[in-house]
């Protein structure tokens, strides 16, 4: 009987202690859930029933079903910054993907001498502020005096107008990306530290060239990096604001306006809030679709074997 009632005030006094835990560990959190519920939850919730309405901030949101979003699909402005924003991703998505593993490789070598410095100096782009490497890319990418075509001009090329030219502004912000992969770089090399050395040697052994151990071991033991640089550079990509807005304001014609620009623009510049919350929306089901993709095409979680 004795150890019956021990044993349930043993429990009750548990039980109480465990409430009261609980219920300190919930004042502990209650800032960050009212900051949730408040500045995270609400605008997102909020701006859902606004991509429904006509809403211009000035007046009341006027419910208008899917008009936002059937007007988007009309839109040429729309359209443009949706292709503008797949070229990116189609092209400089893989492209900056490719050299900053190239460049990871060739650092990770162990016949490459100071390579801390290089380590380095490819990082240091990521370090300059936004609108100073603007700036300074709008002086690199001049016409005449600018250095990409200074140095095109001593080997007999004559360089395009870069910024200025529609055909030429989305190959200068690839360039740009390109530039500033230094994140990515150090990653990667992270990455490529943890691939056991004995595989290299072993393939060494068997004869195996650069190439084909690049090919067999390297790139399948360095998938789950390359996923998670590819998805934060995809990410990015339509996320992209201040670069075009400093350097290009959408131009010219249209040929780097991309998705967050023209969405900032009908939001803060034409008061379309519920046009732009429906652009949002689009904007996070596309991003969605196509980290997906990636996670299937870079067989995320199976095994290396």
């Amino acid at each position: 009987m004795k150890n019956s009632i021990s044993k349930e005030f043993y429990e009750y006094k548990h039980s109480r202690m465990r409430r009261a835990e609980a219920k300190h560990g919930l004042l502990f959190i209650l800032p960050w859930i009212i900051g949730f519920l408040g500045f995270t939850l609400y605008p997102i919730l909020s701006s859902l029933y606004y991509s429904f309405c006509d809403y211009s901030v000035i007046k009341m949101p006027v419910f208008t079903g899917l008009k936002n979003y059937i007007n988007l699909f009309r839109d040429s402005t729309f359209l443009t910054a949706c292709k503008n924003t797949a070229y990116m991703i189609i092209l400089g998505v893989p492209l900056t993907t490719f050299f900053a593993i190239a460049i990871s490789v060739i650092l990770n070598s162990k016949r490459l001498k100071h390579t801390s410095w290089f380590r380095v100096i490819f990082f240091i782009p990521t370090l300059v502020p936004t609108v100073v490497a603007c700036l300074l890319w709008i002086w690199v990418m001049q016409p005449e005096t600018g250095v990409v075509n200074t140095l095109l001009g001593y080997i007999g090329i004559k360089g395009p107008g870069w910024l200025a030219s529609p055909a030429w502004a989305k190959p200068a912000f690839i360039l740009m990306m390109i530039w500033t992969c230094g994140n990515a770089i150090i990653i990667y090399l992270a990455g490529l530290q943890d691939i056991p050395e004995s595989l290299y040697e072993a393939a060494e052994i068997d004869g195996a060239s650069f190439l084909r151990e690049t090919i067999s071991i390297t790139l399948p033991l360095l998938r789950p990096t390359i996923l998670y640089n590819m998805v934060t550079l995809v990410i990015g990509v339509f996320q992209w604001f201040a670069e075009p807005y400093i350097m290009t304001q959408g131009g010219p014609n249209n040929s780097t306006m991309f998705y967050s620009l023209y969405l900032y623009q009908n939001a803060f510049t034409y008061f379309k809030m519920g046009y732009a919350s429906a652009q949002a929306w689009i904007m996070l089901i596309v991003a969605f679709i196509v980290i997906l993709i990636l996670f299937k095409f870079l067989k995320f979680g199976e095994s290396n074997n």
